[in-house]
């Protein structure tokens, strides 16, 4: 087969290629990301593998039958939500997280569940041997009877045994280590990942089975590689939480077959992970009575209303008072002081504020703004807010306080769970009473806090 090879420089963190070596990348600032790389173009017409697309036809759009009723269920409950319902045929799904965190752990036992309805899954391991695999799947109680394990890096020989065994469902762990022959780089880099992602992406869609990647993250958090391959891929799931605690959590930054941001809520236990059917639990403080600067906050993850507790600590401070937050934004923390200031006459300039959310969820919805401003004037004050008490809105810079997406969900929650007031934005309030729930509706920052001390 002709071939053509060149060699360039590719930055690692965004793809950008020149001719000669530069210490920073002209495109995205990096210094020293940019790798000399031998490339090969292979000739028009000759393809690396038998996995075909077929000949592009415009299709009316009123005759394409809709899929939304052929999707496969993982068997376990958490990541069907967090996939949009289940896996659907055809797709390619990325999922990163930091190491040990449960990544080859999750795959494993949804490989397992497929298996026992009768689909022949491929676990393709590029770090891992088969042994290995095994002594896991034996520590979660794997039986697995139609899944084949295949320790294998190259993509030829991968697609190979794809085209023999023709499994219903792939797991690739992880695209870091697989690589091409066709390509003459190292594994891991650039040009590597964006070609294996694409060969995998072909063959997602030509024969409608679903893919599964496991994808290594760097030291910033992000899945290695470009963001050409989060832009390939069909799906993108994070595994997020801390290592020392036993509550995960995977969240789909980009979705094309369902809700972005939604969250699914897992439990890491000696038989592996297992699904948490009320995830509000863990972002709840257990006080035996209230304590002062603790609100609860109802927050909207992807389509699931979830309660997360608030707490905040103003402390007096020296001359620099700092402004920590921890699961919140920190820029959006100092626009709230200020707005508390200048609206409600409520001064923290020489208080020092930290603010947390319980649990290790990170929450960037504004709707959490009300709840934050309740929690810092409760810790200043020193007086507790009443039992029972949620709050949710976004408070604007003239102190005006809008209304959250999907307030009636947020409220059926909370009463769901035994709260029993509420101060939510006048937008919100509902056109029917929540039994057991008393809805107090505000416009203005000042009317929250004004409430609040005289509940």
């Amino acid at each position: 087969m002709p071939k053509q090879s060149n060699t360039t420089f590719i930055c690692q963190s965004c793809s950008y290629q020149s001719r000669k070596w530069l210490g920073k990348c002209p495109e995205c600032g990096e210094w020293n990301s940019l790798v000399e790389e031998r490339v090969v173009s292979v000739k028009k017409g000759a393809g690396r593998n038998n996995f075909r697309m077929r000949e592009a036809q415009a299709v009316p759009y009123t005759e394409i039958e809709s899929q939304d009723d052929v999707r496969i269920s993982s068997g376990v409950t958490e990541f069907d939500r967090v996939l949009g319902g289940g896996i659907v045929p055809g797709t390619l799904v990325l999922l990163g997280g930091d190491p040990g965190i449960g990544k080859s752990t999750l795959l494993l036992q949804v490989a397992d569940k497929l298996s026992a309805s009768g689909a022949v899954v491929l676990y393709v391991s590029g770090e891992e041997s088969e042994r290995q695999i095994k002594l896991r799947g034996e520590r979660l109680g794997v039986q697995a009877p139609n899944l084949l394990l295949l320790p294998e890096t190259n993509l030829e020989n991968i697609f190979r045994e794809i085209e023999r065994l023709k499994p219903a469902a792939i797991i690739v762990d992880s695209i870091q280590t697989t690589f091409s022959s066709e390509i003459e780089s190292a594994p891991g880099s650039i040009s590597q990942i964006r070609e294996v992602a694409a060969q995998f992406l072909l063959l997602a869609k030509t024969r409608g089975t679903p893919v599964f990647l496991i994808g290594h993250v760097t030291k910033e958090g992000s899945i290695a590689g470009p963001r050409a391959l989060e832009h390939i891929v069909d799906t993108v799931l994070y595994f997020e939480g801390d290592t020392h605690s036993s509550f995960r959590l995977v969240r789909a930054i980009k979705n094309r077959f369902g809700a972005v941001n939604e969250i699914g809520v897992f439990a890491m236990t000696e038989r592996g992970l297992k699904g948490v059917a009320n995830p509000s639990a863990i972002f709840l403080s257990t006080h035996g009575d209230p304590v002062a600067g603790s609100c609860v906050l109802v927050t909207l993850e992807g389509t699931r209303p979830m309660l997360v507790e608030i707490q905040a600590l103003v402390d007096s401070g020296g001359p620099s008072p700092r402004r920590l937050s921890v699961g919140l934004e920190r820029d959006r923390l100092a626009m709230m002081l200020a707005v508390l200031h200048r609206h409600a006459g409520i001064a923290c300039f020489d208080q020092d504020v930290f603010v947390n959310a319980v649990g290790g969820v990170r929450i960037s919805e504004p709707a959490a703004d009300l709840a934050v401003m309740l929690a810092i004037q409760s810790s200043l004050r020193g007086k507790p807010l009443p039992r029972g008490f949620i709050a949710f809105g976004e408070v604007g810079l003239a102190g005006e306080v809008r209304p959250a997406p999907r307030g009636q969900e947020r409220l059926r929650e909370a009463a769901k769970l035994g709260f029993s007031v509420a101060v939510v934005p006048k937008a919100n309030a509902p056109k029917r009473p929540i039994e057991g729930l008393t809805i107090h509706t505000v416009e203005r920052i000042e009317q929250a806090i004004d409430l609040a001390r005289s509940l």
